[in-house]
């Protein structure tokens, strides 16, 4: 019996997503599929390439050994499936971009239509992306966050002002008597009390403009968890409540007094905004285009 290329890619996918449903979705294929592959390449190779539990497949020792053997193979693999399947639209190039949701529907969201190529849209964490972008799974990401792979270059080109936001409705003035009193606990006592939204996945933001501004980890949960920021500011919106999110979701809300600025803080924090490419690549002219993007419309 010989190995199949398949069972690889799967055991790449399983032990990367570190779940069978979450490599049976990038794979595109089945859950009894996965599973398949995986029982065949452990028959294969006769060891246990997986400890199942409850919540991940968490790779066995021999396991870890074979991802490290075929790792950069297979990642060669998938670039010459990128670089050399034949398109249905001749000589229309296709690139792959990771960002984050909300920089995608705030930016580059109206302009895809426009393009002369074919435009992938990833979103994931931040750390992610700057692996996918090594490896060659990603031509151009969107990040305040710089990695230290030799093989690739980051650009700044704008920033994030990261501020604590209120519904129109909300009333600042206790807050804000607190504030000018220089009363800072009593005004983190005050903010507790209130009505809070955020995202699953950036409590990252809230935990970081507490911690610059009260000194202290966040130790209270929102009231309501939505699916991205944007939500926050439809919900937000001429309504009651606080959120800390960028600046840059929130400006036209801000102008046209459907939500406040509440407070930047002392110290206010920024983050800086990254364009991620490899330093060697054939699409040139298609990243400058989406440069081109985000540089005149600036977050």
């Amino acid at each position: 019996m010989l190995m199949n290329l398949e069972w690889l890619r799967t055991f790449k996918a399983i032990y990367e997503q570190e779940t069978l449903t979450g490599a049976a979705q990038s794979l595109y294929i089945s859950q009894p599929g996965v599973s398949l592959h995986l029982s065949s390449l452990e028959a294969y190779t006769g060891y246990k390439l997986f400890d199942r539990s409850a919540k991940k497949m968490v790779p066995t020792e021999r396991g870890k050994v074979l991802y490290n053997f075929v790792l950069e193979s297979l990642s060669r693999l998938e670039m010459a499936e990128q670089l050399f399947h034949k398109s249905t639209m001749i000589d229309r190039a296709t690139i792959s971009i990771g960002m984050c949701f909300e920089t995608f529907q705030f930016t580059l969201e109206r302009h895809i239509s426009s393009l002369p190529f074919n435009v992938i849209i990833k979103f994931g964490e931040y750390p992610q992306m700057i692996s996918d972008l090594d490896k060659g799974l990603l031509d151009l990401i969107i990040t305040p966050q710089r990695g230290t792979q030799k093989n690739l270059e980051f650009k700044a080109f704008s920033k994030e002002r990261i501020i604590l936001v209120s519904g129109s409705k909300t009333n600042l003035k206790g807050f804000n008597t607190l504030l000018k009193n220089g009363k800072m606990e009593e005004a983190e006592q005050w903010l507790k009390q209130q009505v809070w939204y955020s995202t699953a996945a950036d409590m990252e933001h809230m935990k970081k403009f507490w911690q610059q501004h009260f000194k202290r980890h966040v130790d209270f949960k929102p009231n309501y968890i939505v699916p991205n920021i944007s939500s926050i500011v439809r919900c937000l919106s001429g309504g009651e409540g606080f959120s800390v999110i960028p600046d840059f979701l929130c400006r036209e809300e801000i102008r046209s007094g459907r939500l406040k600025l509440a407070w930047e803080g002392d110290n206010i924090i920024e983050n800086t905004l990254h364009f991620g490419t490899r330093k060697r690549t054939m699409y040139e002219r298609e990243i400058a285009m989406i440069k081109e993007i985000f540089e005149k419309q600036p977050l």
